[in-house]
């Protein structure tokens, strides 16, 4: 089935209902279904096929779930993009995308005009702005204005939906291919979870970015489904994203690590969040201090969870439980198996660490165009490796250790990043920090730390090393500590190691 009659099914059953509120104006789901109609409409009859590939370079905005529906109702494959990546980074997804057209902000056109010149394949550029538009573009606000689509295209569980690009450890990204069947049942499975689900009362906010697939799937995909109404943001700011959920009533806000680490470091009053039901985290490890301390002083419980791209994304969450364990990314999704496994693909004895295996429906078909690539990316028995290492308690909650790829081995023994964070996060000065193995001649890898202080706090690196002395082996005590201004980090909240490896990075150095 067509992701797309998911909308259609909503906007039938609750055609006046909000489906979107953006900047004070509020799109009802029959005037959604309708504009994504006409984006159908508009790609079709701008040559788009079924299975050909469309990009969508844009922000927060509306026009983002029109041209993703539509996209989908028209029977092609969606190829969202980071609106922070540079014109190379662009150039290359859409050249190895083959994308035949692209809807982009106006804002962002400059971007893909850079490289237009050597993609052969991109025919059409959407741009949403009204008339005149760039020669060469048409405007996508024209093109709403058409008859819109008169039958969506029949598309089966196994044809092609999605191509997500994932960061990777270099700026050479690789497409996952996520089918109709994937992505409709991760959101079967996220429906099956008591405490994830939605109802059309539920107000839902939106500040992830879209082209995330988090956003884009476990958000946008649930809300629309339920009919639910989306409060849209453009991008988090924590004092004018408490207004939004004061004012609109949200009921659920499904975010990341940092934004409750600002919410709780701020000095808003404490009953801001009276009116939500439910806090989802994922993108990043939950820092126990924060789920505790959000529930201590706003009485709102935040339910962990872990997913990655290949997986639709959803894998685990906390909400399976009754209660949140602290620093847990809970129980597997039901209709998906999780095993623990060594490097031969086996699986670890009880309580021993071990590379997540996941197995469901809504694993992904491999990687576009890298045959070998999406080889390595299964166990035997279709099982997909995800390269991030788990324990399992006697319950069968599971708690991340680390990434395998992020593994540092000193002298044969192993490091896990995580674990050395932790002792240096203990020193009262230290507000972050992010672990990375380097070369070292003597003992193969060594362990260096880099800190972000707290402010108005200081301490020298000798002063941080001796107190973690305390906490770790002699192996696993950084080598090297540097103080820096701030870590980079991926849209999402994640730490990216491989950028303080010195490694290129998609959407560049450090977004912000």
């Amino acid at each position: 089935m067509n992701l797309a009659a998911l909308l259609s099914d909503t906007a039938a059953r609750s055609p006046d209902k909000a489906a979107l509120v953006f900047r004070g104006r509020s799109i009802t789901y029959a005037q959604l279904d309708d504009a994504v109609s006409r984006a159908a409409a508009a790609l079709k009859d701008g040559g788009v096929e079924p299975d050909d590939r469309v990009a969508l370079l844009l922000g927060n905005v509306p026009e983002f779930v029109y041209a993703l529906y539509g996209t989908w109702r028209s029977g092609a494959v969606a190829v969202p993009l980071n609106v922070m990546l540079t014109a190379e980074e662009v150039g290359y997804i859409l050249a190895d995308a083959g994308a035949l057209a692209a809807v982009v902000e106006v804002g962002y056109l400059p971007t893909i005009l850079a490289v237009r010149d050597r993609l052969s394949d991109l025919a059409r550029i959407l741009v949403i702005t009204g008339p005149p538009v760039p020669t060469g573009t048409v405007s996508f606000d024209k093109e709403l204005d058409r008859p819109p689509i008169a039958s969506p295209a029949e598309r089966e569980d196994d044809d092609l939906a999605l191509l997500q690009y994932t960061s990777g450890t270099t700026a050479r990204p690789k497409g996952a291919m996520l089918s109709h069947g994937n992505l409709r049942a991760n959101l079967d499975q996220m429906n099956e979870v008591a405490g994830m689900r939605l109802d059309e009362d539920d107000v839902v906010l939106v500040v992830l970015p879209m082209f995330h697939i988090y956003a884009l799937n476990v958000v946008v995909g649930m809300a629309l489904r339920a009919g639910a109404t989306i409060a849209l943001e453009e991008r988090f700011d924590p004092v004018e994203t408490l207004s939004l959920i004061r004012r609109h009533g949200v009921t659920m806000i499904p975010g990341a690590p940092p934004m409750y680490g600002a919410w709780l470091g701020g000095g808003d009053p404490d009953d801001a969040f009276g009116s939500v039901r439910m806090a989802v985290s994922g993108a990043a490890p939950l820092p126990p201090e924060v789920a505790e301390g959000f529930a201590e002083r706003f009485g709102v419980k935040i339910w962990d969870s872990y997913g990655l791209t290949e997986a639709g994304p959803a894998v685990t969450t906390s909400a399976v439980g009754e209660e949140p364990k602290p620093g847990s990314i809970g129980l597997p999704l039901p209709g998906l198996e999780v095993r623990l496994v060594d490097e031969d693909g086996e699986d670890v004895e009880d309580g021993d660490p071990g590379e997540i295996a996941v197995r469901g429906p809504n694993v992904f078909r491999g990687y576009w165009g890298k045959e070998d690539e999406s080889a390595e990316a299964f166990l035997p028995g279709g099982w997909l490796r995800t390269g991030d290492v788990a324990v399992r308690d006697e319950e069968g909650a599971l708690y991340l250790v680390d990434r395998k790829k992020d593994l540092i081995i000193v002298s044969g023994f192993n490091v896990y990043p995580t674990e050395v964070e932790d002792a240096l996060l203990r020193h009262t000065a230290v507000a972050e920090v992010a672990v990375i193995g380097v070369p070292d001649e003597r003992s193969g890898e060594a362990v260096k730390a880099f800190v972000v202080l707290k402010p108005g706090e200081s301490a020298t690196a000798e002063q941080i090393l001796e107190d973690v002395r305390g906490f770790l082996a002699r192996f696993k005590v950084p080598s090297a500590l540097e103080i820096v201004d701030s870590l980079p980090k991926h849209v999402t909240g994640k730490v990216l190691r491989r950028a303080l490896r010195g490694e290129e990075v998609l959407g560049g150095e450090e977004p912000s």
